[in-house]
């Protein structure tokens, strides 16, 4: 849904500076790249800029983009993010203050900027291409939506008007029907005049009595015919209704369910439910309008029963129509905001439940009460089943019971749990070589609310997705790996929480760099050869050739519960470990193609030999977990005339919680240029820390400095040229001694 803009920015020349023009102080361009999603998922075209009347949806768009923006503000995190949380602050009250007495502006200003974006697309590239015409079929499906909502408004207005005209002729039908028993009465009365005057009078009323009892059987079958019809324009609604019904539960929010799902990969944003809200709510309003159209049919039968099978259809309208609106209320009763998929006992944590139609069905009137419960794999099984698993839990969740708060502003329903804890678990026995870390459990939020006067009373349950319990930080790697399978490879519609035993190596690729993405906070992802690295680690393989893993399998066990050949870790705790060790303390540096990171030892000699001595290279290790290693090359200090590869002890986070890589590097000055041909200082200089100031109150503040010996030259400080350090320490081993290569000094 973020097509137009990641088209918008690839545009260049003449249409850049076009596009650029659209953004100023009245809209920045930094609110239309932070919100692209939420933006190009909003109904602006549904607004009519003419109709003061449709100020107040305009209001609710302008209110929802600035909570937004707040949003978006909240979850800056980290330095770069310091800078960011400030100026989108800024941007919501700045649009605040500019839009809020006039929120059609609003509306009008990003119809424009849409508008011109998706013009200037066009004309910049052939409108058959798979972006643009991904961004068609999306358009084109909403409009198909909202046709069926049309032809459903006209259909309801038509058998409205039906219904009334059938209460105008029923009205009449009872009035003649009266008249005849008026007759009738005054036919029986005859019976005690004398002969004469009953002759006399006798044939007048027997003669109107004819011509109404024709009337009325006449008519009779005329109301049946109206009663029949109109049953089966409802039928004709109802079928339309239920497939376009099909259409948003199982298509549209499903659909927003697996994107939801994703995200907890690190996958976009699932998106607003803005869209769907609305879409669910005009189900409802048509749904009650049909059921209060059924009802009143129903009413004039009772008040006038016709033989004939409109009974019979009348009652299966009503069942249909019961089901359709159970399925509606059942289905939107959504986890908005998931708890944490790993969960660790005795820690705070929040999730938000939503009812879709909470407000167009008034639920709100009478706030329901939510109830939060967790529930085993085996539990959540048996209630998918129906079957009886009253009051049965797994666990003791604290501050589990909310209330469902409606929202004016923004029209929702929701039940917001702040402060729920899980005080103790109850856990399964395990099945062979299952983990606690591979025990699935979910929470159960479940609910009851009546609709219309207490006419319906609704008992709705929705699961979470699947949670791990921990106990301890140390589980934390393990649970996130059975989370990481679970949420890339769950089916639609599966037995909780069936997940292939084995997938695709393409298809975990996908799965793992998307994560890695999202943890490292970075746009570079993992490069085809990376993850050929990856493969080789995985499947103790030496070809280079992608090709070859494209249809290979990778099991659960080999992913994380067998530990590598030689190694005492799994192949995901050793890939987490880089993720951790990046996302803390090298992000800069992978983000500027610093690292190249998966590299294998012999790989890194073989790119070294063929450059100058003092080349140097940074790669992961492959014997510990979170490492890192520097590998250059350099003379033969016991041989002249022979150059070989080095390797330092990997670094770990201990390490660069002392002095980071950036400074490392400047230490050492053997190390001249970052492979291929970089000069080090073009590429870290900016990351190193400013030298010491000058002694303070007669103190020289001490400065740590990194030494490895045989490579130890003076490194003269940069305010004062003096030495800092001496020679300490053994020199590392070659690279074809991999056991006792060696970082010194330990610090």
């Amino acid at each position: 849904m973020m097509a137009v803009w990641i088209q918008a920015q690839q545009l260049q020349g003449d249409a850049l500076h076009q596009m650029q023009s659209l953004y100023g102080q009245h809209f920045p361009i930094e609110v239309r790249h932070y919100l692209s999603q939420w933006i190009e998922s909003q109904l602006w075209d549904a607004i009519d800029l003419e109709n003061p009347q449709e100020e107040f949806k305009a209001k609710r768009l302008l209110d929802s983009l600035i909570q937004e923006l707040q949003n978006k503000a909240e979850h800056q995190v980290g330095e770069d993010g310091f800078l960011l949380k400030i100026k989108l602050g800024h941007y919501a009250n700045q649009l605040k203050s500019t839009y809020d007495r006039c929120p059609l502006e609003l509306v009008r200003c990003i119809k424009h900027i849409l508008y011109t974006e998706q013009r200037l697309i066009r004309e910049a590239t052939n409108s058959s291409s798979p972006v643009g015409g991904m961004m068609d079929s999306m358009s084109q499906k909403y409009q198909q939506i909202n046709q069926v909502f049309e032809e459903l408004r006209l259909l309801t207005q038509d058998t409205e008007n039906d219904l009334r005209k059938l209460q105008h002729n029923q009205e009449y039908f009872i009035i003649q029907y009266q008249e005849s028993l008026r007759i009738q009465a005054q036919l029986s009365s005859l019976a005690t005049l004398p002969p004469s005057d009953r002759q006399l009078r006798e044939p007048a009323l027997l003669s109107k009595r004819a011509t109404v009892e024709a009337w009325l059987t006449r008519e009779a079958n005329t109301l049946q015919k109206y009663r029949l019809d109109l049953a089966e324009k409802h039928q004709k609604t109802l079928q339309l209704l239920r497939k376009q019904q099909t259409i948003i539960l199982d298509d549209e929010l499903i659909q927003w369910k697996r994107r939801q799902q994703l995200a907890g990969n690190g996958g976009p944003p699932e998106g607003g439910l803005d869209i769907l809200q609305s879409w669910c709510e005009k189900l409802a309003e048509t749904i009650w309008q049909n059921r209060q159209q059924i009802r009143r049919a129903e009413h004039l039968r009772q008040q006038l029963p016709i033989p004939g099978p409109i009974e019979e259809l009348l009652n299966e309208l009503n069942s249909t129509i019961t089901d359709i609106i159970s399925a509606l209320v059942t289905s939107t009763f959504i986890i908005e905001k998931q708890p944490p998929q790993v969960l660790k006992t005795q820690t705070k944590f929040a999730a938000t439940v939503r009812l879709l139609v909470g407000g167009k069905l008034n639920v709100h009137m009478n706030p329901p009460q939510v109830k939060a419960t967790i529930i085993s794999e085996q539990q959540a099984k048996a209630l998918l089943k129906n079957e009886n698993t009253r009051n049965e839990s797994s666990g003791e969740i604290l501050n589990n019971n909310c209330v469902m708060e409606y929202h004016q502003t923004t029209g929702t329903l929701s039940a917001h749990f702040r402060n729920m804890s899980l005080k103790r678990i109850k856990r399964s026995d395990r099945r062979g070589a299952e983990s606690v870390t591979e025990e699935k459990f979910t929470i159960l939020f479940e609910s009851q609310f009546s609709v219309g006067s207490n006419e319906l009373v609704f008992q709705v349950k929705t699961l979470s997705l699947p949670v791990v319990v921990i106990v301890h930080g140390s589980q934390d790697n393990n649970a996130t790996a059975t989370v990481l399978w679970d949420n890339a490879f769950a089916e639609a519609g599966r037995v909780p929480f069936l997940v292939p035993d084995k997938v695709l190596w393409p298809q975990l690729c996908e799965a793992i760099n998307m994560k890695y993405k999202a943890e490292v906070q970075s746009n570079r992802g993992l490069s085809e050869e990376n993850l050929v690295f990856l493969a080789q680690k995985a499947f103790s393989s030496s070809s280079n050739n992608p090709d070859d893993y494209r249809s290979m399998t990778m099991t659960w066990s080999q992913f994380n519960r067998e530990s590598l050949p030689g190694r005492n870790f799994t192949f995901w705790q050793w890939f987490d470990g880089v993720m951790e060790l990046t996302k803390k303390h090298l992000k800069p540096h992978w983000n500027d193609g610093a690292i190249l990171g998966f590299v294998n030892k012999q790989q890194a000699q073989d790119m070294l030999m063929s450059k100058p001595n003092g080349t140097f290279l940074l790669r992961f290790s492959d014997s510990e977990i979170g490492g890192i290693t520097i590998a250059w090359v350099a003379e033969n200090p016991n041989k002249a005339g022979e150059r070989m590869v080095w390797n330092l002890m990997p670094y770990t986070t201990k390490d660069f919680s002392i002095r980071s890589l950036a400074d490392r590097i400047s230490d050492l000055n053997h190390l001249l240029f970052l492979y291929p041909d970089r000069p080090k200082d073009e590429v870290f200089a900016k990351y190193y820390t400013p030298p010491l100031s000058k002694a303070v109150d007669g103190y020289v503040k001490p400065q740590i400095r990194q030494v490895v010996p045989d490579f130890a030259t003076a490194n003269p400080d940069p305010v004062s040229g003096n030495p800092t350090y001496m020679d300490q320490g053994a020199s590392p081993a070659p690279v074809n001694h991999s056991h006792t290569y060696a970082m010194y000094p330990p610090m």
